[in-house]
């Protein structure tokens, strides 16, 4: 157990360190937050992958292997197939922008009242993300090494905290980097044979485990396309993905890398489900199947290398925790504090966002402490984030005739709906995603079509900045930077 301690505080170090760099490389604002647009092919691959893996593709997948089997592969799989779709369909235009979130982007096609409100409701999908991320940093911390989980989350998350606020996103570039490394090793080299060959290999898994539980769809059809609604249109649309997409040297890294990225995601989900279905051979009773990963860690790993792999797994959770924490601060600065507030200088705007990093990492923490389903605060985030935003952001980069009216009234109608029924229905329902994103396209489309089109000088800019003319930086003075690979 010394070991164990020992790797964790040894990765803790690092990640410290790290954000320290990430300090003195943070320069302006466009460092700060977008890493100087200048990240090349290996670095956002192992940055976009790392953000997306957090408490749901690590925690929750080997949660849904140890109850249905195989099949509890969707949910990664859905948000490595986002990935995938935004990186071939839609980086090439993000990157173009030249913009900090989705937010900004809302305002150029429509108005102001769109930054607003689409900037609300996305500080509230990345700050409840981040919550997941760290409230299983809490179980993993419980399970293997008896930490309570206060204490465990005060720890943890109080360390993603401090190198987000130092180094804004050069700091969470390095560490992602250094988490995707650990945890390909600690899942795929280390807990995923060694969780299989400790439950019998793979024939010992078919004659433990019912038939269903190598059913590919046995977790159920409605199950499945409800996570594609929710985790699949979530990735076209998060700021912390967007955010992720920004940092690209290049439209082709954007595109190539990221598809590379939603591949990896896929795969390591599925790991994460098998993983899973070893738990359930080796502990058939757990009152949680939260703790699958956990316990199975804790009965198969040697003293060290169980260190290694709960490092492992709080690198994916401590990465998703710090991007949406930043990705939410970057807005509330940005595109909600700026609004009443005088401009200010490009280092002032690094103290600001700095101080609201700090100001979304508490309230992150304070509501881990106070809100205990992992799964369920994740489907809070996605519903919101789907129901509100989804149908005005790809009006926006596909439909010519697509108004403010229209955005305003769809962000509007979709996130009260989805809202209203999960108060109803309940939190994991699948009709509040599915009501609520049916009548936000209703609204968005009637309204686009009865209210007065968007001005042409307005549309004439907006399409101006799709071609790449009139950005915060030109791909010509990024090149004149060096490039992070």
């Amino acid at each position: 157990m010394i070991l164990d301690y020992l790797v964790i505080a040894s990765y803790f170090a690092g990640m410290l360190g790290v954000g320290w760099w990430g300090l003195r490389r943070s320069r302006n604002k466009e460092d700060y937050l977008v890493a100087g647009r200048r990240l090349g092919p290996v670095f956002y691959t192992g940055t976009l992958a790392a953000v997306v893996l957090g408490g749901a593709s690590t925690i929750g997948s080997a949660s849904l292997g140890y109850e249905y089997g195989i099949s509890g592969l969707w949910l990664a799989t859905m948000l490595g197939l986002g990935i995938l779709v935004l990186s071939v369909a839609l980086s090439r235009r993000l990157s173009r922008l030249g913009v900090y979130t989705v937010a900004e982007m809302l305002e150029l096609r429509y108005d102001a009242a769109g930054r607003i409100i689409s900037g609300i409701i996305m500080i509230v999908y990345d700050l409840m993300v981040a919550v997941t991320a760290t409230l299983a940093v809490g179980t993993l911390f419980d399970v293997l090494l008896g930490i309570p989980r206060v204490p465990a989350i005060l720890v943890g998350g109080g360390i993603v905290v401090a190198y987000t606020v130092l180094g804004g996103m050069w700091s969470i570039t390095l560490t992602d980097l250094l988490q995707f490394v650990i945890m390909t090793v600690g899942i795929f080299v280390l807990l995923l044979p060694l969780s299989v060959a400790n439950a019998g290999g793979v024939s010992g898994l078919r004659q433990a485990l019912p038939a269903s539980y190598f059913d590919i769809i046995a977790i159920g059809g409605g199950t499945i396309f409800t996570y594609f609604l929710i985790y699949f249109f979530g990735m076209l649309i998060g700021q912390d993905i967007w955010q992720r997409v920004f940092t690209a040297r290049t439209e082709g890294v954007a595109r190539n890398a990221g598809v590379a990225a939603g591949l990896y995601v896929a795969v390591y989900g599925t790991a994460a489900a098998v993983i899973g279905m070893a738990a359930k051979v080796l502990f058939p009773g757990l009152e949680n199947s939260d703790d699958a990963f956990a316990a199975v860690a804790q009965s198969v790993l040697p003293a060290g290398l169980r260190g290694l792999v709960l490092a492992a797994a709080l690198a994916a959770l401590m990465s998703t925790a710090s991007a949406t924490v930043l990705a939410a601060s970057t807005i509330a600065a940005n595109d909600i504090y700026a609004r009443f507030v005088p401009k200010h200088s490009e280092s002032g705007g690094v103290t600001t966002n700095r101080v609201f990093v700090l100001g979304g990492g508490v309230v992150v923490i304070v509501t881990s402490l106070l809100v205990r389903d992992v799964v369920g605060a994740l489907t809070i985030a996605y519903n919101l984030l789907v129901g509100g935003v989804l149908v005005p952001i790809i009006g926006a980069l596909f439909w010519r005739r697509a108004n403010v009216v229209g955005a305003l009234a769809s962000m509007t109608v979709g996130s009260l709906t989805v809202v209203g029924l999960m108060i109803v229905r309940g939190i994991e329902a699948n009709e509040p995603v599915y009501i609520g994103l049916t009548a936000s396209v209703v609204v968005f489309v009637v309204a686009g079509l009865l209210a007065p089109p968007t001005e042409q000088q307005q549309l004439a800019t907006w399409e101006a900045r799709l071609r790449g003319e009139g950005g915060t930086s030109s791909s010509a003075e990024r090149s004149e930077h060096v490039s992070a690979e």
